[in-house]
């Protein structure tokens, strides 16, 4: 029950947060005994019940904090009503009179809020809506003012076959109008909070009835005290639509208890508020700072609240961009500075995180659609968690060119590309290993495979690295922007598990390794290749670049082929390419015999001298451009 004493701890510790939704309308840290819906219709009445308007609520203002029961909050279907605020078949007495599709559980609904208005926590809002509802012309005042659309035979209208401009708004938010979600407004002179779903008085007065509704106590398990016992715990985790629950006992007549417990309250108790409190710190913390992938989750957060990186992101993604594009557009961002910034981020956070501040990583998935598991978890102080991510970035740290940002100038959108030194996040490993088209599955088990190697400083699988390396020198299957990604990467997977080596990420001229070597030398077939075919306005793929894959199985013959296809090239360059030749006679010399006549397969040692080399041909922002700068590949 770790887990959910961090978050019941975070809860209590966040707790001015509670109801607040933001710009960003994100779900909220919500009160004891509430959910979230998105609504579709704000119907607005006055303190005694009578109606005044309605309208149709946007998409970007709907989603609505609401009371809900233990039942009402997990329910997929049949008949738990909400409160106060719910579908048109439980707050509409006419529901069926205007051809509602479905049962009808006013009744129920009508129950409930009564005998919540009746009780000595009473609200004058709810007390409103209950004197409206008994009325039963909820959707007769909703045709009336244009808000619902009535058919000629009187009914409730069916969706529309065609989605156009002129269909009434119902249609732009929903299929079948029927389906409409209500929430309400209280209008009331003395009272300036009209909405019911930002009154906090309202919220603690459905609390504290329905905390009074408990009668049986138990030893509950997280705090050790005796408490109300929950009898159902929360849904909704990972989004509005998720039903599948991380504690749940609804098999009375399977296997369940049998052999072992009489009933589902013997195996485990939990507190009622203990529950509530840590399940909407959870989703509140999943849905503010964590990573999503279908119906895999993982997030990682300080139980005291403080914001933390986050350890699926890259270095850009850490560093936000607001700080990148507040960057001198003259100068622009290189590598090495963002590299820097991220050091000195890493740094604030340890000043206000401190070293003894607790922070929990956590995975979540679910198999079904009704349970979920915790695939990951980890509690590591503030320290070891920021020092475990520092490691990360720098044992895993290559330069990579393919995040951008959208610069919109004349009316165009152009693509600026923000090089940055770091590793890259978990998600783009897994393309890189496994192509963009990966499998939802496979993307899944690959970023949870690599999370022991963020959080716990573990080695990174072999396989994974491997494949990415394969992948990056199949350059021909992929187009330019994938493969410099897929290469990049390689490049910093393949670093990262050879870390004893110590390769550098700058071209180390001194590294006589056959791997290596041979690397430079394709980099510079390949760079002499591409400047003759600028020079002559071609747009191919050179030689180099098509026999990619070749060269790394059998080097040594792949490598004639590929020299005896320059001839041409130098000829057409004439003297511009001594400089060029030079260095490719330079890197020959360094070879042992036996090493530069073997055939033997390539490592991804290969991909690091390649990468190296081509980076170190490229001209310098503080060096003027020479003429043998001409061959340099635009990107």
């Amino acid at each position: 029950m770790s887990w959910i004493h961090k978050l019941y701890e975070t809860y209590e510790n966040c707790s001015s947060m509670i109801g607040k939704i933001g710009e960003e309308k994100k779900v909220p840290l919500l009160p004891i005994c509430h959910t979230t819906q998105k609504a579709h219709i704000d119907i607005v009445i006055d303190q005694n019940g009578i109606f005044k308007r309605a309208r149709v609520v946007p998409k970007d203002d709907a989603r609505t904090i609401i009371p809900c029961t233990e039942s009402s909050g997990g329910r997929t279907s049949g008949e738990a009503p909400h409160p106060l605020c719910d579908k048109l078949q439980y707050v509409a007495k006419d529901y069926t009179e205007y051809g509602g599709g479905k049962n009808s559980y006013f009744a129920a609904y009508q129950t409930g809020l009564e005998e919540w208005c009746r009780s000595k926590y009473g609200h004058p809002k709810a007390q409103a809506v209950f004197k409206y509802i008994q009325k039963g012309r909820v959707i007769e005042d909703l045709i009336a003012y244009k808000v619902l659309i009535i058919a000629d035979a009187g009914k409730l209208r069916e969706k529309l076959e065609k989605k156009n401009k002129n269909a009434p708004d119902i249609f732009k938010i929903l299929n079948n109008q029927s389906e409409a979600f209500i929430r309400w407004e209280i209008e009331d002179p003395n009272d300036l909070c009209s909405k019911a779903w930002e009154d906090k008085t309202l919220w603690q007065s459905w609390f504290n009835y329905y905390s009074n509704t408990k009668q049986i106590k138990t030893l509950c398990y997280v705090t050790g005290n005796e408490l109300f016992v929950a009898e159902q715990h929360p849904a909704k985790l990972r989004n509005d639509g998720d039903k599948a629950k991380l504690i749940s006992s609804n098999d009375t007549s399977g296997f369940t208890f049998r052999g072992r417990f009489e009933d589902a309250s013997q195996s485990c108790g939990v507190g009622f508020e203990v529950t509530q409190k840590a399940h909407s710190a959870l989703r509140w913390l999943i849905g503010r700072q964590g990573y999503r992938s279908g119906d895999q989750a993982i997030v990682a957060w300080a139980t005291s609240g403080i914001q933390i990186p986050d350890p699926l992101a890259d270095p850009l993604s850490i560093l936000g961009e607001e700080e990148l594009v507040s960057d001198e557009a003259g100068a622009g961002s290189t590598a090495q500075n963002l590299a820097m910034k991220l050091k000195k981020k890493i740094a604030g956070y340890k000043a206000d995180l401190g070293d003894t501040s607790g922070v929990v990583v956590m995975g979540l998935d679910s198999a079904t659609p009704g349970r979920m598991a915790i695939t990951f978890y980890r509690e590591l102080t503030g320290s070891e968690f920021l020092e475990r991510l520092e490691n990360w970035h720098y044992a895993c740290a290559w330069i990579h060119n393919y995040r951008f940002i959208e610069d919109k100038d004349n009316k165009k959108t152009k693509r600026k590309y923000l090089p940055f030194v770091g590793a890259p996040a978990p998600r783009d490993i897994a393309e890189a290993a496994y192509g963009s088209k990966i499998d939802d599955k496979l993307k899944k088990a690959t970023v949870e495979r690599l999370l022991p190697c963020i959080v716990d400083g573990r080695q990174i699988s072999r396989d994974i690295v491997d494949s990415a390396v394969r992948r990056a020198s199949n350059r021909v299957s992929m187009e330019e922007w994938e493969w410099n990604k897929t290469l990049s990467i390689a490049c910093s997977l393949f670093r990262k598990l050879n870390e004893k080596e110590g390769y550098s990420m700058a071209l180390d001229k001194g590294r006589k390794t056959r791997d290596y070597l041979y690397g430079r030398l394709l980099a510079l077939a390949d760079s002499l290749e591409q400047w003759a075919l600028n020079k002559a306005g071609e747009h191919r793929q050179t030689n180099a670049a098509r026999l990619m894959q070749r060269f790394a199985d059998h080097p040594c013959s792949t490598w004639r082929t590929i020299e005896l296809s320059l001839a041409p090239y130098k000829a057409r360059l004439g003297g511009q390419s001594q400089k060029r030749q030079a260095l490719i006679s330079e890197v020959h010399d360094m070879f042992a015999l036996e090493d530069y006549t073997s055939d033997k397969k390539l490592s991804g040692e290969f991909l690091l001298g390649y990468h190296c080399q081509r980076e170190d041909l490229k001209p310098k922002k503080d060096e003027p451009k020479s003429i043998d700068d001409d061959n340099l590949v635009e990107e």
